[in-house]
């Protein structure tokens, strides 16, 4: 018999938010609640009568909590297959049989999110609950298992519409979604393991899993799997597609590297920097980013540092763009990007700092630290006879930045915290600069002044020798190349100052 009624129930959960519907729904249908902890607290200031389980147990809640429902009464009456065997035994050892389990877990996550306390992240790990959850989804065949508040809402509905019955198929279902729970939430603490030891397998925690048009191409399926309102929060336009989701972390990292930085704009295409400006009000960030390459930045991801104020919105509201992220939004500036309704308007609740990088290839990950050195003046090394100015360095390390979120082979070329070229993805660091060289002077801008980075070594003095041609007096790099001095003679016999950084900023 597929249709099962719900007699009794094992409510078990952290948070409480969204449970008192469902509570209350139980109770009315006059189903048997068993509980424990702050759970049982929280049903009893409800008025609805509960169970506590170290009634059923004979056994109090020990070892500061860490053991409350690890017991056979709790798990056979979960366990035990609806037939004659299984059911005399539960009737000799006195075990009820539990027909519906509620657990919502130990927030672990989002406490290491919170805090480095490693005691703290471990009593967070879940013992009872996501025993209770893999217990109750094993024997769908009779039990159902709602293992997160997120399954709140189908629950509830469930338990209107059918009257407190259940089909196979909804316990399937819930099942499923059990055991994703479960293997996202071991996920996760395996991962926080191998950040503490970082050996043995790796384990990918994703979930929950969300459904896109198509990948980045109409023929391709695509799925974003994980937790995108803790990095993003849509407040306007069309759904993100796997394209946007892309250029979006492109965007969010490259930003956030400008996080106490003055007003910052920065312009992205297909993953890359087109335009980026530092200047005293966010409007005129806008404009020197934009002049970076007004071409690209048509159908771009743009995103700021600060708050988007109407004068910017008003300005940014002239060119069309995929995708504008911002820590926040005046009310005037939403009303007036909000007049074109597939406009995507992203709120980010924090800079965002990854600490990890993983990728697939050859059915198999790479996973390395997030390349999140950023270079200050003290590491710069200064190479040559001539030193750079205080103004130098500044323009300097902004390019550096800059260079470190382009696809490699990469130079920038900078004056005045403005992006004013770059050339990207190309097959010799000679070819980058005069892309980047290129794409300056055809927006109109004078290199005389400029500053030069590369993301690696110069092998040959080519490219400084190019780049003083084109005006430029100030190049950094990481050096390292057997021919170093090279490069630095050409410099010292040109007035160029150049500096080492010692920092490879490959991006593949």
């Amino acid at each position: 018999m597929s249709s099962r009624p719900i007699r009794s129930a094992l409510v078990s959960v952290f948070y409480k938010d969204g449970l008192e519907p469902i509570l209350r729904q139980l109770d009315d249908m006059d189903v048997t609640l068993y509980s424990t902890g702050g759970t049982q607290t929280f049903i009893e200031s409800l008025g609805i009568s509960v169970v506590p389980v170290e009634d059923l147990t004979d056994y109090p809640s020990i070892l500061d909590g860490r053991v409350k429902t690890l017991h056979p009464k709790i798990f056979g009456g979960i366990l035990a297959r609806r037939e004659d065997d299984h059911l005399s035994q539960l009737a000799t050892y006195e075990i009820p049989e539990i027909d519906l389990v509620i657990v919502d877990l130990y927030p672990f996550e989002e406490t290491v999110q919170k805090t480095s306390d490693h005691s703290a992240i471990i009593e967070k790990i879940d013992i009872g609950g996501i025993s209770l959850i893999r217990a109750a989804a094993k024997n769908y065949q009779d039990v159902v298992i709602i293992p997160c508040r997120e399954e709140y809402d189908e629950c509830l509905r469930i338990l209107k519409e059918k009257k407190g019955r259940t089909d196979l198929e909804d316990r399937q279902y819930f099942a499923s979604r059990a055991f994703q729970v479960s293997a996202a939430y071991d996920s996760a603490i395996s991962h926080y393991f191998q950040r503490q030891q970082p050996k043995g397998v790796y384990s990918v925690h994703a979930s929950p899993a969300k459904a896109l048009r198509y990948g980045e191409n109409p023929h391709q399926r695509g799925t974003f799997y994980g937790h995108l309102e803790e990095a993003v929060h849509q407040l306007h336009g069309k759904e993100l597609s796997y394209n946007n989701l892309v250029d979006v972390d492109a965007a969010l990292t490259l930003i956030s590297e400008f996080e106490s930085s003055d007003p910052t704009f920065v312009v992205i295409k297909h993953t890359n920097a087109c335009g980026v400006a530092t200047r005293p009000t966010l409007l005129d960030a806008w404009q020197h980013a934009l002049a970076g390459d007004p071409v690209s930045a048509f159908g771009g991801i743009l995103a700021a540092n600060r708050e988007i104020d109407a004068e910017t919105a008003r300005a940014i509201d002239e060119i069309f763009y995929e995708v504008l992220l911002a820590p926040s939004f005046s009310r005037e500036a939403l009303d007036i990007l909000q007049a074109k309704k597939n406009r995507i308007l992203l709120q980010f609740p924090a800079f965002f700092h990854p600490v990890e990088q993983v990728r697939s290839l050859l059915n198999g990950l790479l996973v390395q630290d997030f390349d999140n050195r950023r270079e200050q003046p003290a590491d710069l090394q200064t190479v040559t006879r001539i030193a750079p100015t205080e103004q130098q360095i500044t323009d300097l390390l902004f390019a550096n930045i800059c260079v470190k979120h382009l696809k490699s082979n990469t130079i920038v070329l900078v004056r005045d915290k403005q992006l004013l070229g770059m050339g990207c993805g190309q097959t010799s660091r000679v070819d980058a600069l005069k892309q980047a060289i290129t794409k300056a002077t055809a927006f109109g801008f004078d290199l005389e002044g400029a500053v030069m980075a590369s993301d690696a070594f110069f092998p040959f003095p080519d490219c400084v020798e190019i780049a003083d041609q084109a005006g430029i007096t100030a190049v950094i790099q990481p050096g390292g190349s057997v021919k170093d001095k090279d490069s630095i003679a050409y410099c010292d016999d040109h007035q160029m100052a150049m500096v080492f950084t010692g920092n490879r900023h490959f991006k593949h």
